[in-house]
This record gives structure tokens, C-alpha cells and sequence, in this order.
């Protein structure tokens, strides 16, 4: 009874936040208070301990450090730079576009930033080379969100906190979340291949000529703010790879243990404002405070539905009532459900990686199948425009011609062809492991 309860309210917390455009994870942190104090007996003490303390403090002090990049214009002159070096070769415009908002996106702006910049410059590339918008559409959302899963990028780092968090060892989720960000790389390049080589687009975009103008070079703060960046990048995963490769080196184990991408980011944070890198306010107003409370709140509930033991019931009927062998593919199927209408970040992982440990041990599966199965399948849906990243692109179209021309092929052609690439991966995940 208490089980269902904690599902109704997960539902419920969605289709509030939903309907009225109020954070979900606040309905959530109402729910968690309610139904633990009142209906389960918890103290409120134990119900404010089930605030995710160490994701919260990682994800705020990553964020932060990466948005002196994002206020000082770093990022955003460097995807002109990168885009720039592409205009010889027009045909190749989707695979710039793609890898310049996987990097950007890697590099710490996450995703909903990298939209918010390359959407316009994308579209409006679209006009000046004949690239269709349904491909300049996917390429910069799909580039986008690979970037983000990078393992010491925002959503990356959501993935692993929420896979420790389930009881998955610290070096397991590293691996893990490299194989999920390996397969949205490999997916939407699948596809954009497929647009720009097997249909008429590629040859329309090497036909056509476009001016591009030189973008300025990079001043003295955006410089040190990339290779600051980057070296924060190279430390943050060179300790991990090391003791991976390296499992039996006690002092390879013992750098490792004392790494902490929180505390290295709040370190470098510092040094950014030392070296006068970016406004400090401006950069904390960057920080992506609704998506914090989102994660956060959510995960409250979810620790709330642990305790009451719905996660191990759903774990279990699943367990008993689907083929091993579809396990993946219906994870699937319900994450891309799930993101129609919800945050892959805010609700569909944290509500589906706790149930992964236990169906994994009970079905003899490999986690990280399940894990790459929620995340492709939650994001392969992304693009439609009832979802935030369909309606960024929608709003960055320049004209109401070409948004009206774009709602319907976003809808009826960009979702249901990412959605079902997702459905093939999967299938093709399944059969190889």
C-alpha cells in the first residue's frame, strides 16, 4: 500500500511540476515530508538526511567552476572558431556543428547552455548553406547532450552520484557512465551520417557557397579559462584511467582516493577568481540552481520510496515478469516515455538507476547495459518540441516561417527517428552482451 502510494506521488510531483511550471523537485520535497513523517512514521530529521548531499555539492561546485567559462564568453567564441574552420567544406557543416557541441558541452557548459549559443548560429547555417533544419536540428541537440554525459561534464557527473548512491563502487560508475557516453556519441553520429550521406542533403550543402566572417581571436581571460579548463579535465580523469589500468599500484590508489571532482572544481573556482577570470556573482547566478532542487528533491522522494520498499518491488516484478533478454529494451521504452513529459536528469534517472543493482543481480545482467538503456532511451526524445530541447531550438529559429516549418519535423520525424535508433541500439546492446 505504502509502495503504491510513493509511485502515485512520484507521478503526481510530475504532472504538477508539469502543469504548472512549478519545480518538480519541490513538489517532490512536500511529498517526501508527508508521506515519511505521516504516513511511514520517519522523523524529520531522517527526511531532510535524504537530501543528496555529496551530488548536490559536486554538481554545484562543477557548475560553477565551468560557468566563468560560459560568463566570460569562452565557450561561445570558441564554437565560432571551430565551426569557422568547417566553411571549405559545407557537407561536413552537421559533423562540425555535432563535435563542436559535443566539445563545448564536455567542457563543462552542459546542455541546456550549449543550446541556448549554437542553436542560432546553427540555424541560421541552415539558411546560408541549404543544411536542412531537421539535421542542423539534431546535430547541435544530440551534440549537445553527448557532451554533457562526458564523465567529468554536468550530466556525467549526475550519472555516476546516482550510480554510487545505488551501491555501484565508485570505479564501476566511472566505466559505466564512459559507456553511456560513448553510446550517445556513437548513435546520433549513426544517424547524422545517414541524413547528410543517404538522402539528398549532403549533396544541396556541398553545392552551395556561404561567407563566413573571421570570429575575433580569443582575449587573455578566455584563453587562461580554457587551459585552466582543460587542465582541470586532465587531472579530473587521469586518476580513475590510472587506477583502472593501474589497480594494484598503491600509490596510483592512493592519488585516487584523495580525488574528489567536487573539491578539485571549488579549488580551481578560486584560482579562476584570482585570476580575475569572470565576475564572481555572474558566475554564481550561472550556476543551474532549478535543475539542483530538481535532482535534489526528486532523490528525496526516491530514498523515501527506497525505504518503503517500492524499488525492490518494482525490481522484482520486473525481474519475474519480463524476458531477460527485453530487460533493456523496455527500460528503454519507459525512460524515452518518461522524458516526454520530465527531466532525464531530474526524474527519469534518479526514479530508474536504483532499480538497476538489484535487476542486474537478479537477471545476471551487466549494470551498465541498464544504465545505457535508461540514458539512450530517456534522451533519444529529447528533441521533440513538447521537451526543453525541442523548444529551445524552436525558439531560437529566426524567423515565424521557419518555426512553423520546423515544429512539424521536429515532431513526426526528428523524435520518432531518435526514438527508434534508441529502440535499435538497445535491441543490438542486448544481443551483443
Amino acid at each position: 500500500m505504502m509502495s503504491m502510494l510513493v509511485v502515485a506521488a512520484i507521478v503526481v510531483a510530475v504532472a504538477l511540476g508539469y502543469k504548472t511550471r512549478i519545480n518538480i523537485g519541490l513538489f517532490a520535497i512536500a511529498f517526501a515530508y508527508l508521506i515519511g513523517c505521516f504516513g511511514m512514521g520517519l522523523s524529520p530529521s531522517e527526511i531532510i538526511g535524504m537530501w543528496p548531499l555529496k551530488i548536490f555539492f559536486v554538481i554545484f561546485s562543477v557548475c560553477l567552476f565551468y560557468s566563468f567559462a560560459t560568463v566570460n564568453g569562452t565557450l561561445e567564441k570558441l564554437a565560432e572558431h571551430l565551426i569557422y574552420q568547417c566553411r571549405t567544406v559545407p557537407q561536413l557543416l552537421p559533423f562540425a556543428v555535432f563535435f563542436t557541441a559535443t566539445a563545448i558541452s564536455a567542457m563543462g557548459a552542459g546542455y541546456y547552455t550549449v543550446l541556448a549559443f549554437m542553436a542560432p548560429i546553427t540555424l541560421l547555417l541552415c539558411q546560408r548553406t541549404g543544411m536542412s533544419l531537421i539535421t542542423g536540428g539534431m546535430a547541435v541537440n544530440y551534440g549537445a547532450l553527448s557532451g554533457a554525459n562526458f564523465v567529468s561534464s554536468q550530466s556525467g557527473i549526475i550519472f555516476r552520484g546516482l550510480m554510487v548512491n545505488a551501491g555501484i563502487p565508485e570505479n564501476e560508475a566511472f566505466i559505466n557512465a564512459a559507456g553511456i557516453f560513448v553510446s550517445t556519441l556513437v548513435i546520433p553520429l549513426v544517424v547524422i551520417s545517414g541524413l547528410v550521406f543517404m538522402t539528398g542533403h549532403g549533396k544541396a550543402m556541398k553545392a552551395s557557397a556561404y561567407l563566413a566572417t573571421a570570429p575575433t581571436p580569443l582575449n587573455r581571460e578566455q584563453k587562461m579559462t580554457l587551459w585552466l579548463t582543460l587542465l582541470m579535465m586532465a587531472i579530473v580523469l587521469a586518476a580513475p584511467i590510472a587506477n583502472i589500468i593501474l589497480p594494484d599500484n598503491a600509490t596510483v590508489s592512493f592519488i585516487n582516493a584523495k580525488m574528489d571532482i567536487g573539491l578539485i572544481a571549488s579549488l580551481f573556482s578560486v584560482v579562476a577568481l584570482l585570476l580575475k577570470l569572470g565576475d564572481e556573482r555572474k558566475a554564481m547566478a550561472s550556476v543551474p540552481w532549478a535543475t539542483l532542487i530538481m535532482i535534489c528533491g526528486v532523490g528525496m522522494l526516491i530514498s523515501v520510496a527506497i525505504k518503503a520498499g517500492t524499488i525492490d518491488l518494482l525490481a522484482s516484478w520486473m525481474g519475474n515478469s519480463i524476458p531477460p533478454i527485453m530487460v533493456p529494451v523496455v527500460f528503454g521504452v519507459v525512460a524515452a516515455f518518461m522524458s516526454l513529459f520530465s527531466s532525464t536528469l531530474g526524474v527519469v534517472t534518479p526514479a530508474l538507476f536504483p532499480m538497476v543493482p538489484a535487476i542486474a543481480s537478479t537477471l545476471g545482467l551487466d549494470p551498465m547495459i541498464l544504465f545505457i538503456a535508461i540514458v539512450v532511451g530517456s534522451q533519444a526524445t529529447s528533441i521533440s518540441p513538447f521537451s526543453s530541447g525541442g523548444s529551445l531550438i524552436l525558439g531560437a529559429c529566426p524567423t515565424e516561417e521557419s518555426r512553423t516549418s520546423l515544429f512539424p519535423q521536429l515532431l513526426l520525424r526528428a523524435a520518432p527517428l531518435g526514438f527508434v535508433a534508441a529502440l535499435i541500439f538497445n535491441l543490438l546492446l542486448t544481443f551483443v552482451y
